[in-house]
């Protein structure tokens, strides 16, 4: 005679997953600072663009929406969208970011986004700047492997130690975030700014490098490292997490040891 006790038990049915959360589409406005020289409207002047989009989109695609659907005048600068080129710094919300790597659930949104072209560069048209003063301060600080001698029968050779020494300044992609940021570039068009002087940085600290002299002369002058106030701006706008700070300090005492 088989008992309760006896009688199988029945393997309880596997719970049902659950149902993945449906993200919403919502309705976010940007507000964007626009200007057209050849309207003639002198002084730029924000427009409201209300725009459907999903919280993990990007601001360049909000972008996208309103020149692809709703106002294909609208003029601002990208290419690979995955910020590495560095071509879509602007203003978001009064902060430097990269549009391609600033998601919509990352801004509040109680009220309009807020978007401009960067500062301290001349303005040509919507969010795009000319970018070839903040390109020459970097040419003029001779972003290359300067060597003396004859050329080499292989490559030059550098230990991993001597390579950590500026790794951090190789991440630099020109995106203008950093010098755009810095209060002392705004008034002052003539300093070279955050981003050349990391370029600088990244040469003066390399083992295979003979040019640091050069550069640390260049760097010498009243528009050079001594401008920098130590305002962290340029730290806190850069995408890609250099500390560019600290960058500059170092600059700083190989000026004054003129040893790197």
């Amino acid at each position: 005679m088989t008992t309760a006790s006896d009688a199988p038990t029945a393997n309880p049915s596997p719970e049902a997953p659950s149902a993945e959360p449906v993200i919403q589409r919502r309705t976010v406005t940007l507000r964007i600072r626009r200007y057209n020289p050849e309207n003639g409207i002198v002084d730029p002047t924000w427009h409201d663009y209300p725009v459907e989009v999903f919280p993990t989109d990007r601001i360049l695609d909000a972008l996208n929406t309103i020149k692809w659907e709703q106002d294909g005048t609208l003029t601002y600068r990208r290419s690979c969208g995955h910020g590495i080129c560095g071509s879509d710094a602007m203003r978001i919300n009064g902060r430097n970011r990269l549009a391609c790597k600033t998601l919509i659930k990352d801004l509040p949104m109680t009220n309009a986004i807020t978007i401009e072209a960067i500062k301290g560069l001349p303005l040509e048209k919507d969010l795009i700047v000319d970018m070839e003063p903040f390109f020459q301060a970097y040419r003029d600080v001779k972003p290359f492997l300067i060597t003396e001698g004859h050329e080499p029968t292989r490559e030059r050779l550098q230990s991993q130690h001597d390579r950590e020494r500026f790794d951090d300044t190789t991440k630099c992609i020109l995106c203008a975030a950093c010098t755009t940021s810095c209060p002392v570039f705004w008034t002052d068009s003539q300093y070279f700014g955050p981003a050349a002087i990391v370029g600088a940085h990244r040469f003066i600290f390399d083992s295979r490098d003979e040019g640091a002299t050069t550069r640390l002369d260049i760097l010498n002058d009243r528009e050079g490292v001594w401008r920098c106030r130590t305002t962290f701006n340029c730290t806190e706008a850069c995408p890609r997490g250099i500390e560019i700070t600290q960058a500059i300090q170092e600059v700083k005492r190989a000026l004054i040891s003129r040893r790197v």
